[in-house]
């Protein structure tokens, strides 16, 4: 009864607060859609601890969708530790965002819509993240974009709002269109959409390939393929990013909804949930490598020229997405979802952060008029430093101590030089760009801060003598996830990444390198006493499958050597797990770009305040480029629309009118028309005209009478 009600509680609060606002009034749609969603994360909690803790995975059927011949689709919640992670981090942030538009919206006369539209949206990333099959899950993936047309174009009175929404309307098409073949590809060559089994069958049907226009295709590559097209334009990853930073035309709790847990996150999840696919497609893999690096380096460029303040961290969104979707292109599946969790908090907190300031400042979104603001918005000022100093991921490299981003972040750039070591493709390069780019964030995350809340007030004296700090309804949530952006990393990295990620995932997920490296002989050593000790379901002769160990011992071996293990020097946990750790200088290097990027920033905002200014404006071509955003939108521009206009109109002005109306209404028709008038002047009234042309008549029948009996 619990995952019903987690998932279709926010649909029940759209329904009843979309529908019936007239009657119930704005106050009740707020109580009722909030009151679902937090419902929804309790209930989630429990569900959470259900299935990790106590090993309850379990796929809940509710109704069969369609059966047409050998296809069959089900309506069905898989909770397994991969949805469960993500239900607790959709209902969380969503129900405080929720919580914290009661005082962003107060004064919005359309609340109910409001509320209406973002339990809609959660409603469809709920079916997304417990879909059972990939038809279910294309369900809540169009509804998450239906879902977030609406909410970008919610002012829909601005033509800004309209535009931006129809940008990520039609973005979306594009990639949604990838990942509708994928799913057509994958039932024809699985016979089914079942997540089981498809991915049950993905090792017998590696070899397979497809004859197209003369080329050979592998199967399992093409299903990847199409299905991170999908991905990309979900995620906003490079070539298909540019509806994301045009989304913040949507109210700011929007922003926070969209960008931290739910719509971007969804290409990610997909990813992961697919991972037996992307395994058996390296091809494919290297491909998703190359462009999320390329993602997380564009956006963190891009980000550094930004004043929008919404728009900054929009782009570091995106940048950060790039991390986690090269992560997974190099098999870092668990440290993907890892950031995927702990980047929920911070980028929440951020945004509302933004949110916060800007209904300080009454709706001021430019940075180039704020600063000073500090001691207006001092609770504001404080919680968003620590949203910075997690996205930025300070820590000391060794211990436990450290924010959010450290543990997430600093994990893929560590585990992208390992795998770089390893020889895997792009490793190396995914590493330093990795590297580069966590510079670039310190940097632009750092220019934010200072613009915004040090050096002089640059706007309208009167804005910054109304300024206001947020109400407490705003306030507690920021607060809530500050409290994420600091403990989540260090509580949860044993499970995600660590020594407790092998019965963290289950099966769900791989528990990646750093646990197998670090922690599996171990794992394997302790479910071989299990087994030996009958505590565990395992078949001795299984077990190797059962972990994944390949060649590994045989599980009285594995026993007999870890208790020769347990009897010796426990030391140092590199000496004892057999080290699969990166160079010191590696560790380390993240922190040292990050202050270097402090540095920076410091110097030209704050010890220098103005020169950042100055150097703007003079406009230079580096500048430029970056402000355009590398002229994305203006090569689309050209290219698409005015490629799109140009196209229509050659259909319209030669293949339509001259070709068409021209051999028809105009050539044809037009020709007959002329014969006809012609021969109506035949018809002048005069009886003598008519007797000649009947006399005529008479003679040429004669003739060919005559001439046709003496041919005879």
């Amino acid at each position: 009864m619990a995952p019903i009600l987690i998932v279709f509680g926010p649909l029940a609060g759209a329904i009843i607060a979309g529908l019936f606002q007239r009657f119930i009034g704005d106050r009740a749609a707020q109580v009722i859609t909030t009151g679902f969603l937090i419902l929804s994360a309790i209930l989630s909690a429990w569900v959470f601890y259900d299935v990790i803790f106590a090993e309850n995975t379990r796929t809940i059927p509710l109704a069969t969708w369609m059966q047409i011949g050998d296809f069959h689709a089900s309506w069905a919640l898989r909770l397994d530790p991969l949805s469960a992670v993500m239900l607790v981090v959709v209902t969380s942030v969503s129900s405080l965002v929720h919580v914290y538009s009661w005082g962003y919206m107060s004064d919005d006369p359309h609340r109910a819509r409001f509320f209406s539209y973002l339990s809609l949206f959660t409603f469809a990333m709920l079916m997304l993240v417990t879909a059972d099959d990939f038809l279910q899950l294309f369900f809540g993936w169009e509804g998450v974009g239906l879902a977030s047309y609406l909410l970008i174009g919610f002012w829909y009175k601005k033509k800004s709002a309209n535009n931006a929404a129809i940008k990520a309307f039609v973005t979306n098409r594009v990639g949604d269109f990838g990942f509708a073949l994928g799913i057509m590809a994958v039932f024809a060559v699985f016979g089914s959409v079942s997540f089981d089994s498809v991915f049950s069958d993905v090792e017998g049907m590696a070899a397979l390939t497809w004859n197209f226009l003369g080329l050979e295709y592998n199967a399992i590559e093409l299903i990847a393929f199409l299905l991170f097209i999908g991905a990309m334009g979900k995620s906003a990853q490079f070539f298909l990013h540019v509806w994301l930073p045009d989304a913040m035309e949507g109210p700011t709790p929007v922003s926070a909804l969209i960008h931290a847990a739910t719509m971007v996150t969804a290409g990610v999840f997909l990813v992961c949930r697919c991972y037996p696919l992307f395994e058996a497609a390296p091809m494919t893999s290297a491909f998703v490598t190359v462009i999320g690096a390329t993602t997380a380096l564009f956006a963190a460029t891009v980000g550094l020229a930004q004043n929008d303040i919404k728009r900054v961290i929009a782009y570091s969104t995106c940048s950060q997405l790039g991390y986690m979707f090269f992560a997974a292109g190099l098999g870092l599946y668990s440290a993907a979802m890892f950031h995927l969790f702990t980047h929920a908090f911070f980028k929440a907190l951020l945004f509302l952060g933004a949110g916060s300031v800007i209904h300080g400042l009454h709706h001021e979104q430019d940075m180039r008029k704020m600063g000073g603001t500090f001691q207006a918005l001092p609770a504001t000022y404080l919680l968003m430093i620590i949203g910075t100093l997690a996205l930025t991921g300070v820590g000391i490299p060794g211990t436990p101590i450290g924010f959010a981003g450290f543990f997430s972040k600093d994990m893929i750039i560590e585990e992208a030089f390992m795998m770089g070591e390893e020889g895997v493709p792009f490793g190396m390069l995914a590493f330093w760009v990795g590297v580069i780019a966590a510079g670039l964030t310190s940097f632009y995350s750092w220019r934010l801060i200072f613009m915004t809340f040090h050096g002089k007030f640059r706007g309208e004296k009167e804005v910054l003598d109304h300024a206001h700090e947020s109400p407490p309804v705003m306030m507690i949530p920021l607060v809530l996830l500050a409290v994420g952006a600091i403990f989540a990393g260090m509580a949860f990295k044993d499970q995600f990444v660590g020594r407790n990620a092998f019965t963290f995932w289950e099966d769900s997920l791989p528990a990646g390198p750093y646990a197998e490296g670090n922690y599996g002989d171990d794992y394997r050593a302790s479910l071989a006493e299990e087994v030996l000790a009958g505590h565990s379901d395992l078949e001795s002769d299984s077990l190797n499958a059962a972990v994944g160990a390949g060649d590994a011992e045989a599980p009285s071996q594995a026993a007999d050597s870890h208790a020769a293990e347990s009897a010796g020097d426990h030391g140092a946990e590199d000496e004892h797990h057999g080290g699969h750790h990166p160079p010191t200088w590696v560790l380390w290097t993240p922190l040292f770009v990050t202050v270097t990027g402090f540095a920076l920033a410091w110097f030209l905002y704050i010890r220098h305040e103005g020169f950042g200014a100055r150097l703007a404006a003079r406009r230079g071509p580096l500048h430029s480029f970056l402000l355009n955003k590398w002229y994305f939108d203006e090569i689309y521009n050209f290219v698409f629309v005015r490629g799109a206009a140009a196209l229509g109109d050659i259909f319209w002005k030669v293949g339509d009118r001259r070709i068409i109306d021209g051999f028809g209404p105009n050539g044809f028709a037009a020709s007959a028309m002329a014969a006809a008038r012609r021969l109506s002047r035949a018809q002048s009234g005069f009886l003598y005209h008519y007797a000649f042309v009947m006399l005529i008549g008479v003679v040429a029948l004669t003739i060919w009478a005559m001439t046709g009996a003496g041919g005879e």
